[in-house]
């Protein structure tokens, strides 16, 4: 398998996820401001968003996705056919279970989530429409890790758009009309994640379909009970106890930063929604792409007993980190005002909020290596199902972030939230990378000496430009001519990726060297 080419595969398809997702969040910017209103819809929005990825694209899929590339390497793919079976239709009934809780449920949800908010009962109501969508969210995921495993990695990383496109169609065409007949508009947010989530589950049927792996969902009591006595269901139950715990970790840290924002006053919860949008952007395109590539892969070699193709994947993955991520956090650092006002300096949204959601996009900036560090390091321990490790860190990296929001909170607001958290990360991603060399399963491959002073020099040269060229504009004032601000900061983005790329090739690196393969 050529990882470059599988990862640009889903790094082009996330990439257009984000494109659209930035497009989505300006009409929301516009609409609705940075106001009581959006802090109820963002809390709302966040609550499926954040089972999902404790029960589907995180504790799931870390446990499900190993087991069934390395069964499907050892025991065929009829074995794992069944396997796949077994697991959706014991998924399928939890999921039901949990989405009939968490609507009747939903106050005391909300009340944990933002005790703060002004607008209580708003949020409480949307998050009832939207709580299904962990539904479909949760199926997406066992069918991406399905396709992955299968090397199908279009289909899964295409599926975010649908999202965004029913998002951006509710905002144009179910806001009004909601408007017209005097409901909140805002409620066409809701309306829109709802018949994204149903799209993104549609679209993976005919591609699970191609390859023979369209789950067969059990509906009897007898063929319930059947999956989960399966093997398989046990095995993906026991590695998701420890995997549930530390992505929990993560998810506890951002309900206390959520809490703790929706009493900094109104506006400090979009305030970072926006600028965690921005940070998606490259912590998807790198992180999440170089993960999905990386799991299969490295459990497959992990499966044949090859530890020196799996220490070269690894070694692989933190080399395109370092290459990638390295010049986008030194870009978030000094364009973020810019940035933020270009994309959603627009309508409702106002100075102040350009100038607060920048400094909190500064701060996660910080930890932006670190983010899509942990990204790749930890498919080190999940493609050996050693859950454990990661947890253990992560209940640590949990305690020094909430530590970090003590002494930050006080001193920078809403921004020393985003900054414990990008901390947070960098202490989980170099913890995550000595337990990978103590284990003796990462050993770097030579090179790497040169490799960081070439891009040390790339990323030094390139950062000054930026920074001469970031202060010759007054973004926020260029509001008069948003088409002109749009134009010179895309010229300065791409003149910047020119110049690093540039320098590198001048100094002697073969960005073909990359292009290896698994």
């Amino acid at each position: 398998m050529n990882l470059l080419k599988a990862a640009s595969t889903v790094s082009l398809w996330t990439m257009l996820s984000r494109i659209t997702g930035l497009v989505r969040d300006q009409l929301i910017a516009a609409a609705f401001g940075a106001t009581a209103l959006t802090d109820a819809f963002n809390v709302a929005f966040r609550i499926p968003n954040l089972l999902r990825r404790l029960f589907g694209e995180g504790a799931f899929s870390a446990a499900f996705v190993p087991l069934l590339a390395a069964t499907r390497a050892s025991e065929g793919d009829e074995v794992t056919r069944s396997l796949i079976d077994a697991v959706a239709t014991v998924l399928f009934w939890c999921l039901l279970a949990t989405c009939v809780l968490g609507v009747a449920g939903a106050p005391i949800i909300v009340w944990m989530f933002g005790a703060g908010l002004k607008e209580m009962d708003l949020a409480v109501l949307m998050t009832r429409w939207m709580f299904p969508y962990i539904g479909f969210m949760s199926l997406v995921a066992l069918s991406a890790g399905v396709l992955n495993t299968w090397k199908k990695f279009a289909v899964p990383a295409a599926t975010p758009v649908l999202l965004n496109v029913a998002m951006i169609g509710a905002s144009l065409w179910i806001a009004p009309l909601l408007k017209s007949h005097g409901i909140a508009p805002i409620h066409a947010l809701s309306a829109g994640v709802l018949i994204g989530g149903a799209l993104q589950l549609g679209i993976q049927i005919p591609a699970l379909h191609r390859i023979g792996c369209l789950p067969r969902i059990g509906l009897s009591g007898r063929a319930i009970r059947a999956a989960w006595h399966h093997p398989g269901v046990r095995r993906v139950l026991s590695q998701m106890g420890p995997a549930l715990l530390g992505v929990s970790v993560a998810q506890i840290s951002l309900l206390i930063n959520t809490q703790i924002a929706s009493h900094l006053g109104e506006g400090a919860v979009s305030w970072l929604f926006y600028a965690d949008r921005l940070m998606e952007l490259p912590t998807a395109i790198l992180g999440v792409a170089l993960g999905v590539v990386l799991i299969p892969g490295l459990s497959a070699l992990q499966a044949k007993g090859d530890r020196e193709g799996y220490s070269a994947h690894l070694d692989w993955g933190l080399r395109m980190v370092a290459l990638l991520a390295l010049p986008c956090a030194v870009a978030l650092l000094l364009m973020a005002q810019p940035l933020i006002a270009v994309l959603f300096h627009n309508g409702k949204f106002s100075a102040e909020a350009v100038t607060m959601s920048a400094l909190a996009l500064q701060s996660y900036g910080v930890g932006l290596m670190g983010i899509v560090g942990v990204k790749v390091l930890a498919p080190g321990f999940f493609a050996k199902q050693d859950m454990r490790t990661p947890v253990r860190i992560a209940i640590v990296v949990l305690v020094a972030t909430q530590l970090m929001n003590i002494a930050f909170v006080p001193w920078l607001g809403h921004a020393g939230l985003a900054l414990s958290i990008g901390l947070g990360a960098t202490l989980n991603a170099v913890w995550l990378f000595m337990g990978l060399r103590r284990q003796g399963l990462y050993a770097p491959l030579p090179g790497w000496g040169v490799f960081g002073l070439r891009l040390l020099l790339a990323n030094g040269l390139m950062g000054a430009g930026l920074w001469w060229a970031v202060a010759q504009f007054d973004w926020i004032a260029l509001q008069a001519d948003r088409l002109a601000r749009a134009g010179w900061l895309a010229l300065i983005i791409v003149t910047a990726i020119a110049a690093y790329f540039a320098v590198l090739r001048l100094t002697g690196l073969n960005l073909r060297s990359f292009v290896r393969r698994g």
